[in-house]
């Protein structure tokens, strides 16, 4: 004989088994030892809120526990640990870890309360994050605390299971919803078209055409097929309103609930008693009609979304690790993350680079359009650096390993796109105020409606009510921030442009200033020769090659400097050179000697003054170097830091949408007020400490500025951190460490400009989104309180208005038309 259903997982309760958990006050039936442990658990840790939460049941733990708590220890060992756990820097010898878990068994946000009370009453667990959307984890803890086999197995304890992250199993997890989600709506469609069959006959039959008997069994029928439309199909409204109401809140599937839930049950009462209207009808088209919105919503966010996951995916699982290079070049297969620096690794055509490195051998070009935004193939030679996640498309690349796991440019930028998914905007949470408040004002204004309908006409008070619920359920007004974010977040990312705070997009589009640092912001951070003024009877490219061949023993940037201007050319020959620390290079040339230098050095060499026409050279801001020999002067060179290609057009860009620009730099003001002349850009400061930065923007927001300051990430992080918004310019290891909102993925400042375009974007997608909500509503309740819309009509208008505000943030996705 069945005792009944167990208490903790809803499965029947064998006749042989007499188990029982008090909570509550009152003994609980569970229908095996692993739910009664797991209750146990939940009650002994003082979580029995989760019981009176939960609006869903949990797998039940006799298959799922046995097999979790067995062998955990194997988390415990480094090598395992190495995909998914990352140790953490802190004052404390880095004892610190930090793991990215998938949670199985999540069924409602009630199963999220309880795991994160769990874990965070651990002693040793220092945070504990879980998105119920991805079901993610991120846990971090002290090793010298709690090992991951504890966390683990106090997850298992309480009927869940934990796996290192894997994008696969997200995908599947995404998958098993859409797939949930579509046999809702197909059951509600199914359902929907039978009984629309049923009801035509009963609308368009005459007085007499149809018996009584007749009608009450199409009545009938009506009834047995929605019946699974509305406990299936409509099942998460009803939950949902269920637990919103128990955490006494009101949520935007209450009204739903309740428009639905009256409606079918006003029809279950006049089918039983053969007397008043039905409106089966009505119902299955609302409910369909709704789903079909919802699980468009979904689709939509779920691909808005996926930047993160595709980018996660990226990285391969095996490497072709040559075993003994450079003595043997034999192939070896082995994992990815099994990699260490200093490593050489084999990438074929077609396959993808497996950690951050250095190309020692080969020439090709690799795919990085998900990295950096550059759609472009970017060409790789021995000594250029190659990025984990790229695809090599031509030729084979040796590959030397530099960074690997956690420490690849790859892995900061996921960490730094969940950071910001983490986050809710201000916009956001206004915005589900202002829903939440519309909502108890909906449930008051319906009540005063069926009170008014009730005495003018009670035969229609009831789906007159019903569509005033319906109608104007705010699911557009909640869906028009979040979603427009969301999508615009993919975008920049895909754009080069990456968000890592919550409310950068909102700010971004707002600045009114817009500050940028000059070296290696605006400018490209690498000395090179700007100008050679030939001094003798040497030609231009005569005097670089012979300062190139001076300088070729040296390793200062002035010297590579030189060096790169005659690349790939033929230096003259030079004899025995000495080098004078902080004044240039002498050396000996066609039997004599000659100087590389400062001017004032090689002014020494043999006191010729140097003519007036170079004197203007002198004054111009940049490093002037200066070639001679015993007889005189030969060149002079500038050398300095030119200008990005694309800086003109960015900030012709900013001009004419009527922001402010403005050059911090910490140079001298001549080489600053240089690079503003050839960019166009009014007011700059120069020899600007990092104190003078940070006033100087402190001073723009106490004049009602909204800054926006581009800098390098580093060098620039008090002014960064001083603005409203900061973007950086994101290179190798230095993106990992950067606390800006907004991360440049290239040294491309044309994706920063396309990221600009997204935002003000954006930011007109959401007011498009939250005007047409209001609208929409000022339009639709008068209607609905005057009686002129049906249930089934207020059913389409919500989930039309919903999926407008969708498919209108959609276009976010549309590559960007920048004006050049």
């Amino acid at each position: 004989m069945n005792k009944g259903d167990c208490y903790h997982c809803g499965q029947p309760v064998p006749a042989a088994v007499d188990l029982a958990v008090s909570i509550d006050g009152q003994p609980r039936a569970m229908c095996c030892g692993g739910c009664q442990a797991v209750a146990q658990a939940i009650v002994g840790n003082g979580l029995g809120d989760y019981y009176r939460n939960r609006d869903a049941l949990p797998d039940s733990p006799r298959e799922a526990l046995p097999a979790i708590v067995e062998g955990l220890q194997i988390y415990d060992h480094p090598d395992f640990q190495r995909s998914f756990v990352r140790a953490l820097a802190d004052g404390d010898g880095g004892s610190e870890r930090e793991a990215s878990l998938i949670l199985e068994g999540i069924t409602c946000s009630a199963c999220i309360w309880l795991n994160e009370q769990q874990l965070s009453r651990l002693a040793g667990v220092t945070a504990v994050d879980i998105n119920y959307a991805t079901r993610r984890a991120r846990v971090r803890w002290d090793e010298r605390r709690i090992q991951l086999s504890g966390i683990l197995a106090a997850i298992a304890a309480i009927g869940y299971r934990a796996h290192p992250y894997d994008p696969a199993k997200s995908e599947q997890l995404a998958g098993q919803e859409r797939r949930r989600a579509l046999w809702r709506v197909f059951v509600a469609g199914f359902g929907m078209m039978q009984v629309m069959m049923y009801a035509v006959p009963l609308y368009l039959a005459g007085d007499g055409e149809m018996t009584a008997d007749v009608a009450q069994l199409l009545r009938w029928a009506s009834l047995v097929l929605t019946t699974p439309v509305v406990f299936y199909s409509a099942a998460p409204f009803f939950r949902n309103s269920w637990r919103d109401l128990r955490l006494r809140r009101v949520g935007m599937d209450v009204p739903v609930a309740l428009g639905v839930g009256a409606a079918f049950a006003a029809s279950v009462w006049a089918t039983l008693t053969a007397s008043g209207e039905v409106y089966f009808d009505s119902v299955t088209m609302f409910v369909f009609f709704l789903l079909s919105g919802r699980f468009l919503e979904m689709t939509a966010r779920q691909r808005a979304v996926s930047v993160t996951e595709a980018l996660a995916r990226l990285m391969p699982v095996f490497a072709a690790r040559l075993a003994a290079y450079p003595e043997s070049r034999v192939v070896e297969q082995v994992m990815a993350a099994d990699l260490q620096a200093g490593d050489v690794v084999l990438v074929r055509p077609g396959e993808t680079v497996p950690a951050d490195g250095q190309v020692i051998e080969g020439e090709s070009s690799t795919d990085e359009a998900l990295l950096s935004g550059e759609s472009a193939p970017v060409s790789k030679r021995p000594g250029v650096s190659v990025t984990g996640g790229a695809v090599n498309i031509e030729s084979p690349l040796l590959v030397e390993v530099l960074q690997v796991g956690e420490a690849t440019r790859l892995s900061a930028i996921v960490r730094l796109m969940e950071r910001a998914a983490a986050e809710k905007p201000r916009i956001v949470e206004l915005a589900d105020r202002i829903a939440s408040r519309f909502i108890v004002s909906l449930l008051l204004l319906a009540a005063c409606v069926a009170i008014v309908w009730l005495y003018v006409d009670p035969a229609r008070a009831l789906w007159i009510t019903v569509s005033v619920l319906v109608v104007t359920c705010p699911c557009a007004l909640s869906l028009a921030t979040p979603v427009a974010l969301t999508v615009a977040s993919g975008a920049m990312a895909r754009a080069g442009l990456l968000v890592t705070r919550s409310h950068a997009i909102e700010t971004l589009a707002r600045a009114s200033h817009f500050v940028f640092d000059k070296t290696g912001t605006l400018t490209t951070g690498r000395m090179q020769v700007l100008e050679v003024l030939p001094l003798g009877k040497l030609d231009r490219a005569q005097c670089l090659a012979l300062a190139a061949a001076l300088e070729q023993a040296s390793e200062h940037p002035i010297g590579a400097a030189l060096r790169q201007a005659v690349a790939g050319q033929d230096l003259p020959p030079v004899g025995a050179s000495t080098s004078e620390p902080g004044s240039g290079v002498d050396a000996q040339h066609a039997g004599g000697r000659s100087r590389v230098g400062r001017p004032d050095y090689v002014g020494a060499l043999h006191g010729v003054p140097l003519p007036a026409s170079a004197q203007a050279l002198l004054t111009s801001g940049d490093t002037v170097v200066a070639l001679g020999d015993e007889r005189g002067w030969i060149a002079l060179f500038r050398i300095g830091d030119e200008p990005r290609p694309e800086a003109a057009a960015l900030i012709a860009a900013l001009r004419a949408a009527g922001r402010s620009v403005s050059l911090l730099s910490g140079d001298a003001a001549a080489a600053a007020h240089r690079v503003a002349r050839e960019l166009a850009i009014d007011q700059v400061v120069a020899g600007a400490t990092p104190q003078i930065k940070h006033d100087f923007v402190r001073q723009l927001q106490a004049d009602g500025a909204l800054v926006a300051m581009v800098g390098d990430g580093v060098n620039d992080a008090p002014v960064l951190a001083q603005a409203q918004v900061s973007v950086a310019m994101g290179g190798g290891s230095q993106l990992a460490r950067t606390q800006a909102d907004l991360v440049l993925l290239s040294e491309d400042l044309d994706h920063l400009r396309r990221g600009l375009w997204l935002a003000r974007a954006a930011l007109r997608v959401i007011r498009q989104n939250l005007l047409w909500s209001f609208a929409y509503n000022l339009v639709a309740l008068p209607l609905a309180m005057a009686g002129l819309v049906t249930p089934w009509m207020a059913g389409i208008g919500m989930s039309a208005s919903s999926l407008l505000v969708v498919l209108n943030s959609m276009r976010l996705q549309r590559t960007p038309r920048v004006e050049r």
